[in-house]
């Protein structure tokens, strides 16, 4: 390697390691560190310990709640709509007829935000105009009772979720070699024996992107909640919190900064744990 082409290594590199710094870890380290403040960002930064925690815990009563929909959104998609991914993606697999159409109407969702589909479901589900009422000719009230918007919010967030884990997990399935599917054949195993005895283990690097995206999308997931009802009567989540305390009329940065810490050791208690025990495997 040349002088020149060592110089554009280390400057590409060290370019693309300053962007993540000032994007992620600076920012990251820093709500980390207001965490232990009051500051309302006008005001002096003043040192308060672990108080903001004791009063997340203790005296914010919408704290619990979001972080029970929180951990339910994430089971939800974890449980529900990745596996429902994972399905669809081995039936188109299978190249059965008219699968480009199957395959474009399921990732059709994707290209949407979940703001967008927020709206829909706001469309469907509604109590006045809602389809599902129109059609069922029930009087449902989906998005205002609290303990069923919660629910057919979920379901709106999987519909564009299946379509995102189908797609990640049908290349997966391009890349398996033909000849392990026929030597599982020959040794007489079924479809089902055969998925999950051969195929299924060689998607390991798979499963660890879309656990990795299941949890960002659960832990992260905002606009579509804000698109329904703002977030509020059953729809409290980890991230409305954030950003109602950070950027709303209360200006709490330090209160909002421990809620946004919190949110950050919870997705990297799921993600670590599984990596660690993904990497301790020897298989």
């Amino acid at each position: 390697m040349t002088g020149r082409d060592r110089a554009l290594v280390v400057g590409g590199l060290g370019l693309a390691i300053m962007v993540n710094l000032l994007l992620i870890w600076i920012p990251t380290l820093a709500s980390v560190g207001l965490s232990a403040t009051d500051w309302d960002g006008i005001s002096a930064i003043g040192l308060v310990g672990g108080e903001n925690y004791h009063d997340l815990a203790a005296e914010y009563p919408p704290f619990w709640s979001a972080v029970t929909n929180n951990l339910l959104w994430l089971g939800f998609l974890g449980l529900v709509a990745t596996p429902l991914g994972l399905l669809f993606a081995v039936l188109l697999d299978r190249r059965m007829r008219l699968s480009r159409l199957y395959q474009s109407a399921l990732y059709t969702p994707v290209v949407l935000s979940l703001a967008v589909v927020g709206f829909i479901a706001q469309l469907v589900y509604s109590a006045d105009y809602g389809v599902l009422n129109a059609v069922t000719g029930l009087t449902t009230d989906w998005l205002g009772d609290p303990s069923l918007n919660i629910w057919v919010v979920m379901v709106a967030a999987a519909w564009r979720h299946v379509g995102y884990v189908m797609i990640i997990y049908l290349a997966g399935l391009k890349a398996v070699e033909p000849a392990l599917k026929e030597a599982a054949a020959i040794d007489g195993a079924n479809e089902a024996q055969a998925f999950f005895r051969v195929v299924f283990p060689t998607l390991r690097p798979v499963n660890v992107i879309v656990l990795v995206i299941t949890v960002i999308e659960a832990l992260r997931a905002f606009d579509i909640v804000y698109a329904v009802n703002k977030g509020r009567n059953g729809l409290e989540l980890l991230s409305v919190l954030v950003t109602e305390n950070i950027v709303g009329e209360a200006s709490r940065i330090g209160f909002g900064s421990a809620i946004a810490t919190v949110l950050l050791v919870i997705s990297l208690g799921f993600i670590v744990t599984y990596l660690a025990q993904l990497f301790r495997d020897p298989r």
